[in-house]
C-alpha cells in the first residue's frame, strides 16, 4: 500500500480545505486564503520554577479566520506542541464553528511543556505568563480561549484573572471553560461528549441500529473519553474497550466507566483493571465493536490500521484522529464517520453558550444548556448527513463543505473576496 504523504496536521487540514473548496468550485485565491491562518503569534514565557531556577517556555496562539465572528479555541499544555499543530487546530476550529452555525471563527493556543512534571505553583505562573505574553491578541470581542489537552477550569480561572488584572476590571467573557463560581456554564465539563452522544444517537437512527446493547470502544480516557463512555453506557450501550496513554483494556462482558475511572485515578492508568485483557493504547481502534470513539490525539487511525477497524460508526471525539488516506479506506469499507468538527463540536458550542451568558450576566440551568446543545447538534448532523447523501461525498468532506460555505458567504458579504 502507498505510504501516507504526511502526518503533519497542518498539511492534513490544508488538504481537507482544498478538497472541500474544489467541491464548492471556489476560486483558487479563496482556497489559498482559507488554507492559512490570518495571524499567528509565537511567544517565549520565562517562569520561575519551585527550585528558584528560571525556565523559558515556548507558546503560540493562532487566529485562523474571523469572518463569522471572534476567533475561539482551546489552549493546550503538551510537550509536543508545535506551531504547525496549533495552526491546524485553529483551522479545524473555524470549520467546527461553521458546521454547527455559531458566530465564531477558529483560534487555538498551546504551550510546549509537560504539566505532569510541574507543581501547581509552576502551572499557575506559566498560565499567567502565557496571558501576559498574548493579552493584546485576545479578548471577548477578539479571540476567546478555552481548555484543551492538559488544561482545565482552574488554569482557565488563573488566565481569566490575569487578563482581568491587566485590564483593570473583571472580564469573565475573555475565556470559557471556567469554574461555575466565576462565570462558567453549567454542563461545560461533559459538553464535548454530550455533543458526541447527540450525533451518535442520530447516526444510529439513520443506520437503523439501536444504542441499547451496541458495543462501544473508546480510545483516550481524559475528559471527552470518560464522559463519552459514561453517557453511552447510560444510554444502554456496552463499553467493551478503553485505553489511555499507558495502556488499554478489553472485556467482552462490558466495563463500568466510573469504576474504570476510579481505577485510573488510583493506579495512574486504566491498565490492569481487574477482569480485563490488556490490549495496549492503540487496541481500542481495532477491536470488534459497533461504535468506535477515538478521544485521544491526532493521527491515530492511519493506513497502518484503518483496514483493521471493525466499527460501523466512528465518532471522532478527538481532533484529527483519522488521516485523509485512512478516512478514504474507512469510507470504502462502509464505516459511517462522524468527523471531528461535527462529533466534538459540543465543547465549543457550550463555550459559546458560556460567552453569551457572560455577556448577558444571566446564567442558564444545565437542562437549558443541554436542550439548546441537542438542537444545535441534531441540526448540524442532518445538514452534514444530507450534504453527504445529496452530493455523494464523504462525511468529512460534507462537514467541511457545510462549514466552508458559511465562512465564504460571510467573507463575501464583508467584501473580503
Amino acid at each position: 500500500m502507498e505510504k501516507e504523504k504526511t502526518l503533519n496536521p497542518f498539511e492534513i487540514v490544508q488538504e481537507q480545505i482544498e478538497e472541500a473548496g474544489k467541491v464548492l468550485n471556489l476560486p483558487d485565491e479563496v482556497i489559498a486564503f482559507l488554507k492559512w491562518p490570518k495571524k499567528v503569534l509565537g511567544v517565549r514565557i520565562p517562569v520561575k520554577m519551585d527550585d528558584g531556577s528560571i525556565r523559558i517556555f515556548t507558546g503560540f496562539r493562532s487566529q485562523h479566520n474571523d469572518a463569522l465572528g471572534p476567533t475561539k479555541g482551546g489552549i493546550r499544555f503538551h510537550p509536543n506542541v508545535t506551531m504547525d499543530e496549533v495552526m491546524a487546530l485553529s483551522a479545524w476550529m473555524t470549520l467546527k464553528c461553521g458546521v454547527v452555525g455559531i458566530p465564531y471563527g477558529g483560534g487555538k493556543g498551546g504551550v510546549r511543556c509537560n504539566p505532569k512534571e510541574m507543581s501547581e505553583g509552576e502551572l499557575e505562573r506559566l498560565s499567567r505568563g502565557y496571558i501576559d505574553a498574548i493579552w493584546e491578541f485576545i479578548g471577548p470581542e477578539r479571540d476567546i480561549p478555552a481548555p484543551d489537552v492538559y488544561t482545565n477550569p482552574q488554569i482557565m480561572a488563573w488566565m481569566m484573572d490575569e487578563y482581568s488584572k491587566i485590564k483593570g476590571y473583571n472580564v469573565p467573557g475573555v475565556i470559557t471553560g471556567k469554574p461555575i463560581i466565576i462565570g462558567g456554564s453549567q454542563g461545560r465539563g461533559s459538553a464535548t461528549a454530550m455533543g458526541t452522544l447527540f450525533t451518535i444517537r442520530e447516526a444510529v437512527k439513520v443506520l437503523g441500529m439501536s444504542l441499547s446493547g451496541a458495543t462501544v470502544s473508546v480510545q483516550g480516557y481524559g475528559n471527552a473519553g470518560y464522559w463519552a463512555a459514561k453517557l453511552l453506557h447510560q444510554d444502554g450501550a456496552k463499553i467493551v474497550a478503553i485505553s489511555d496513554s499507558k495502556g488499554g483494556i478489553y472485556s467482552e462482558e462490558g466495563l463500568d466507566p466510573d469504576k474504570v475511572l476510579k481505577w485510573k485515578k488510583e493506579s495512574g492508568s486504566v491498565k490492569g483493571f481487574p477482569g480485563t485483557k490488556e490490549i495496549g493504547s492503540m487496541g481500542p481502534l481495532t477491536v470488534k465493536c459497533d461504535i468506535l470513539v477515538p478521544a485521544a490525539l491526532e493521527n491515530q487511525i492511519t493506513t497502518e490500521n484503518a483496514n483493521d477497524v471493525q466499527a460501523k460508526i466512528v465518532a471522532e471525539a478527538a481532533n484529527g484522529p483519522t488521516t485523509p488516506e485512512a478516512d478514504e479506506i474507512l469510507t470504502k469499507k462502509g464505516v459511517l464517520i462522524i468527523p471531528d468538527i461535527l462529533a466534538n463540536a459540543g465543547g465549543v458550542t457550550v463555550s459559546y453558550f458560556e460567552w453569551v451568558q457572560n455577556n448577558y450576566g444571566h446564567y442558564w440551568s444545565e437542562d437549558t444548556v443541554f436542550e439548546r446543545l441537542e438542537k444545535k447538534m441534531k441540526n448540524a448532523f442532518h445538514n452534514v448527513y444530507n450534504t453527504h447523501k445529496d452530493m455523494n461525498i464523504r462525511m468529512r468532506v460534507a462537514a467541511d463543505v457545510v462549514a466552508i460555505k458559511r465562512v465564504v458567504e460571510a467573507m463575501k458579504i464583508r467584501g473580503w473576496i
